[in-house]
């Protein structure tokens, strides 16, 4: 028998669908949940994110710029031929290194000639009391050289204007030990450090230039002071820090050490 549509909408009481407890018993604890403990969750993936996404040089120990011997070994390791040693002309060192990589590449050497090197050094030299900062070259009249030894090689670099052979067994150079390179070209990467660091604002760390004087032990001068004018002495120590010498003068028909300044004496033409 089909219900009627009274019975349908009649004004019968709703009666309470049954209630999941365990189902509802974290809505009161969420509904608890502060604006902040909800975002802290976010705030942490975030976190985490950050970290991940960090640039890995952040971590990075910064490079002191100190050249060591170890900092010079590793520029070598790997690197093709052996390093050999050059006699040129004095004067003519860096001359000898401009003819020698241009004829490397006219003469198609270049898979065989790989680097020259002349070491300098910046230096304080005093000349008549006065004191100035020079570039020089470290070694007068050699320069080093990393080729691989062929009789075309050989041959390129011995016919170079300059230069007056190998050092060494003359047609059959003996390469440079390891020791030895690091030795001869430690100054060299100390000075292109200390130029990067120049270049980029930052102190160097290399040591102060040298003091040299334009004096030698051995040599003689003359006295310009009271009471030895014009009176010869021999040089027999030479302080160039602190822009001193101690020279050897007869005085009582003894030889005497007397101090003087720079200023205080002369070379005698």
């Amino acid at each position: 028998m089909s219900q009627s549509n009274d019975d349908i909408f009649s004004d019968k009481p709703e009666q309470a669908l049954p209630v999941d407890a365990e189902a509802t018993a974290g809505v009161e604890d969420l509904e608890e949940l502060s604006v902040d403990d909800a975002a802290a969750p976010v705030a942490a993936v975030s976190e985490v994110e950050a970290e991940l996404d960090a640039p890995e040089s952040e971590a990075a120990p910064e490079d002191d710029g100190v050249v060591t011997e170890e900092t010079v070994r590793a520029r070598l390791r790997g690197l093709p031929g052996d390093w050999y040693v050059l006699h040129t002309y004095a004067g003519y060192e860096k001359r000898v290194k401009q003819d020698i990589e241009s004829r490397a590449h006219t003469m198609n050497m270049e898979d065989y000639i790989f680097e020259v090197q002349v070491p300098m050094e910046e230096v304080f030299e005093v000349k008549k009391g006065q004191r100035k900062l020079v570039t020089r070259v470290r070694m007068p009249g050699y320069a080093l050289i990393r080729m691989e030894m062929t009789d075309d090689s050989w041959r390129t670099v011995q016919d170079t204007n300059g230069v007056t052979g190998f050092v060494g067994n003359g047609r059959d150079p003996v390469a440079l030990t390891q020791s030895e390179v690091v030795q001869m070209l430690t100054p060299v990467v100390e000075q292109e450090a200390a130029e990067a660091a120049k270049a980029a604002g930052k102190p160097v760390t290399s040591g102060a230039p040298a003091i040299v004087a334009d004096y030698e032990v051995g040599e003689t001068v003359t006295l310009t002071t009271e009471p030895w004018v014009g009176m010869p002495a021999t040089i027999s120590q030479v302080d160039a820090a602190n822009q001193r010498l101690t020279v050897l003068m007869t005085l009582v028909g003894q030889e005497t050490p007397v101090d003087l300044s720079f200023g205080q004496v002369e070379k005698m033409d």
